[in-house]
């Protein structure tokens, strides 16, 4: 469990010492970079969303000195081209971008770090690659089941009334029985007359539901168009997975050692996903941050984060 008083922040601020592009097909290419250690132990910090993009925060939760960290953004995210494009973007064609990223920079195996979205990706990465992954920190679990899809566009309202009201009132009261499709169809659309404005209140509704203390800030402007659009995109396609996928497929994963950090009152990815993860997985670690929501970036959830990474180093954990 997360100790209040024994919280420790995020490394210093650093650069890459490497970026590149990785062509992925005859359309899509990878925005990658490394920092750190060109030596270290090699980890890979995979963003949430899907589509969220990753940022210069994200190296900071390893320590520099030890880690090689690989950051990366997914098919049509950030700095991927071409940016929020949902054309041939599945969960199978970023486990495959993802092998192709760790081919390409030499990598035998590596920490594999996810939340939320990213979580999902980790899983169902190592299930694929168990002989690549030297471990996993998941933060925030998402198992993309249905009843999850429901319960971020339905079910929160239960707790975020006002934010749900006006995420559903946007949109014209007879399409709001079917939010996933409305938005998707909007979100979809070429015209920004349409995109841009449903982009706005989708991201909105996301970033007041992360955090136990609203602080987040939505994505604005263009950058507000890749996260909204492909999450709805793998929502209305229910992750390209199998509901219960992953659950089902775990026996390839016990062996290897995992963190699962959760914030206690996430409203965005609710405990009791991570906590039905964690009794499927006993060998994992289960760490439970009393006092956080979603967001990787609250102090708690940070704090934690940042011990799990720290463990690996020795081969202890949390």
């Amino acid at each position: 469990m997360d100790s209040i008083s024994e919280r420790i922040d995020l490394f210093p601020r650093i650069e890459p010492f490497e970026q590149g592009e990785l062509d992925l097909d005859a359309t899509h290419s990878m925005y990658w970079e490394q920092s750190g250690n060109p030596d270290g132990a090699p980890v890979v910090f995979l963003h949430g969303g899907p589509g969220a993009g990753a940022g210069p925060a994200h190296r900071r939760f390893f320590d520099p000195r030890h880690y090689r960290i690989i950051v990366y953004d997914q098919r049509g995210a950030g700095r991927s081209r071409p940016y929020a494009d949902v054309g041939d973007n599945t969960t199978q064609h970023l486990i495959a971008d993802l092998e192709r990223l760790r081919r390409h920079l030499g990598v035998e195996r590596w920490l594999v770090f996810g939340g939320s979205w990213g979580s999902l990706l980790a899983l169902a990465y190592g299930i694929e690659h168990p002989e690549c992954c030297q471990g996993f920190v998941l933060r925030g679990v998402f198992l993309g089941r249905d009843h999850e899809l429901d319960w971020f566009l339905y079910g929160m309202k239960a707790v975020f009334p006002e934010a749900w009201r006006a995420f559903a009132g946007f949109l014209p009261e007879d399409q709001q029985g079917d939010l996933l499709g409305a938005y998707h169809r909007r979100l979809t659309d070429p015209d920004p007359a349409l995109h841009m404005p449903a982009a706005k209140v989708w991201n909105g509704y996301e970033s007041q539901c992360s955090t136990l203390m609203h602080e987040g800030r939505a994505a604005s402007g263009r950058g507000a168009l890749a996260p909204a659009r492909i999450e709805a995109h793998y929502f209305q396609n229910r992750m390209f997975l199998e509901d219960g996928y992953l659950l089902g497929s775990l026996s390839a994963l016990r062996a290897i050692p995992a963190v699962i950090v959760q914030g206690r009152y996430d409203m965005i990815c609710p405990i009791a996903t991570a906590d039905e993860l964690s009794r499927a997985w006993p060998e994992a670690d289960y760490v439970v941050v009393p006092d956080a929501g979603h967001s990787a970036l609250e102090p708690g959830i940070r704090s934690a984060l940042v011990a799990a990474t720290e463990s690996f180093k020795s081969g202890r954990r949390p």
